[in-house]
């Protein structure tokens, strides 16, 4: 067997080298993430006889991660006294946060190699490694001896698993198992992922806790009046109605981040600037629990708009709202859209006065958030007869975009939709401008609408009076249930979904957004058993939850699992005969793309 082991390394080694040279490894001889992995490497420019690993002499030594690992570093730190191996914990980012080694040889080449607390080992910095390719791919991989992109890693093996919150999903680190080269390094996988199971159950436990200590703090602040406050864990997000209809999901972010600068200040007010470009006064208070720091709770004062000045209340509220405030919080639904959230909300309104005004407007968002169905509706709205007119931008092939738009249907009642402005020619951008000021000035309602942030090319940026930003998906996915019965009222008189459904939906990041969720119901619909749709006719990615892109063979592997899953109900003892692998092998296949299915056993 080390006969063999030793020949595969002499074969990878004249492999990679080939590779260095600008010539494609033979198909077969090198593993596909391990190429995947050099050719990202190479890329990047990574040093293949020198290491420049960044260091980071402080950091938190008492971070969720590094207590959740601790008790499982202890455990195998025992088990591995005296022997050729040492286990090490990264954070999501690569930075290695603690090391435990068997043998002295073996620690004193891991500190001139700078595998050590401090040091950074993700891809960018130091190539094809365990941890790196672990946090990169998101998924569990050995890179043995000569696979190691850099030469002066190359005398180890070592396996590596992502650590991941089962709460949320979200990759928290990675635990890696390093030990020199020989027989043994087969084993590692399995005793690394073991280790990473342990690891996230802690997490879990310790999360439980977390959620506890922050939903009493919020109760006992929320007992007393109604002014806006907001919980902040890891995991959890608590607001009272004061503060959920003034905050999107990307303020809640901003807000954090400001929270992490001030920690222990309760006395401490801060400024924070808003996705939306208001302001809010914050004070902030650190909640604790017994496995750690749970997160922060956070009393908000918003300015009022007349003096500008923040006004805190103190006490109860003694009267009614104002007209003005019942207003601004009211859902105001379009025609044919749906949703209550409040970014929501505010962006529905901001669109519907623009066109009632005939304002030239600005949307921007992510792809298939509705920039487009906005404007179709707040049009509708008007009691305009006719839809907008919607022209693309190409790209700079030689289309006259300018001709095209002035081309375009154009008046009182005319709107015309400029999608992906960012997309402009540099070339026709003063042409395009005053073809947009002519439609404007004939009474057209000129609406622009940008993939990412407003960053809008500089011809362009006087066409456009107000600019708003349409939330994504995962943003306000307190509107799905509504999403959902208004995308399939759409498909078809009688469709409808089951109760499992939503839960699967929910677990989802929707990088398409709306788009993507109307595409993936009209397939459940089209293929659906009954009149309903039933989790067994959704898309196989929907029933995984992982966090990181598939290459097309993992994408078909977990597609044809879940299949197998979906036939067997559950099942996965016959799901696997089926599939001539053994049950062990579905359960690590499950839990390495993040599928869960109803009612298995």
């Amino acid at each position: 067997m080390l006969g063999d082991s030793t020949a595969r390394d002499r074969t990878i080694a004249r492999a990679r080298l080939r590779f260095l040279e600008n010539t494609e490894p033979p198909a077969g001889v090198v593993p596909e993430g391990i190429r995947n992995s050099w050719q990202r490497s190479k890329y990047l420019g990574i040093g293949t006889d020198e290491l420049v690993v960044p260091y980071q002499p402080e950091y938190n030594r008492e971070s969720r991660l590094v207590r959740a690992s601790t008790p499982v570093l202890d455990r195998l730190e025992q088990a591995l006294a005296g022997s050729d191996a040492c286990v090490i914990v990264t954070d999501r980012k690569g930075w290695v946060r603690d090391r435990r080694v068997g043998e002295k040889r073996l620690s004193a080449h891991l500190d001139r190699v700078h595998l050590a607390p401090g040091f950074n080992y993700a891809e960018q910095f130091v190539g094809t490694n365990g941890i790196g390719v672990a946090l990169e791919e998101r998924r569990p991989n050995v890179v043995q001896g000569t696979e190691h992109f850099n030469e002066r890693l190359q005398n180890v093996s070592c396996a590596a698993s992502p650590i991941r919150n089962s709460v949320t999903g979200r990759v928290e680190g990675a635990v890696n198992l390093t030990c020199w080269n020989g027989p043994a390094r087969m084993l590692m996988a399995a005793l690394v992922q073991e280790a990473a199971a342990d690891i996230e159950r802690v997490l879990y436990e310790s999360s439980s806790s977390h959620q506890r200590a922050l939903l009493e703090a919020f109760q006992q602040v929320t007992h007393y009046g109604d002014r806006p406050v907001l919980c902040l864990g890891q995991d959890l997000v608590l607001a009272n109605s004061a503060a959920t209809a003034r905050l999107t999901g990307d303020d809640h972010r901003l807000l954090h981040e400001a929270a992490a600068e001030l920690g222990h200040a309760p006395r401490v007010r801060k400024e924070v600037r808003l996705s939306g470009g208001g302001t809010v006064l914050m004070r902030c208070r650190q909640v604790d629990s017994p496995a750690g720091a749970a997160g922060y709770l956070l009393e908000l004062s918003f300015p009022d708009r007349s003096t500008g000045l923040a006004l805190p209340r103190t006490g109860p509220r003694t009267g009614p709202r104002s007209r003005a405030e019942r207003e601004a919080t009211r859902p105001w639904p379009l025609p044919g859209l749906a949703g209550t959230d409040p970014a929501w909300n505010t962006v529905s309104r901001m669109v519907a006065r623009c066109a009632r005004e005939r304002t030239p407007l600005l949307l921007h968002g992510e792809p298939g958030t509705g920039k487009t169905a906005l404007a179709r509706a707040a049009l509708a709205l008007t009691g305009a007869a006719s839809a907008p007119t919607v022209v693309d931008a190409p790209a700079d092939d030689g289309t006259d975009l300018a001709a095209a738009l002035l081309a375009a249907p154009a008046g009182p009642d005319r709107a015309l939709v400029l999608r992906r402005v960012e997309a402009v020619p540099a070339g026709q951008g003063p042409a395009v401008a005053r073809a947009l000021d002519a439609a404007a000035a004939r009474g057209t309602w000129i609406v622009g609408t940008l993939q990412g942030s407003p960053d809008v090319p500089e011809p362009l940026r006087n066409c456009f009076v107000e600019a708003a930003a349409v939330p994504a998906l995962r943003h306000r996915l307190a509107d799905l249930p509504a999403l959902v019965e208004c995308l399939l009222r759409r498909i078809g008189a009688g469709v409808a979904c089951a109760p499992e459904v939503l839960p699967l939906l929910r677990r989802q990041d929707w990088p398409g957004n709306v788009r993507e969720l109307d595409l993936a119901l009209r397939r459940a619909a089209a293929g659906r058993r009954t009149y309903r749709i039933e989790p067994r006719d959704l898309p196989p990615s929907l029933h995984s939850a992982g966090g990181r892109s598939l290459s097309p063979w993992e994408a078909s592997e977990r597609d044809t699992l879940v299949q197998a899953l979906l036939a067997a109900e559950g099942n996965k003892l016959l799901a696997a005969q089926r599939l001539g692998i053994s049950r062990t092998t579905i359960y690590r296949k499950m839990r390495a793309y993040g599928i869960t299915l109803p009612g298995g056993r």
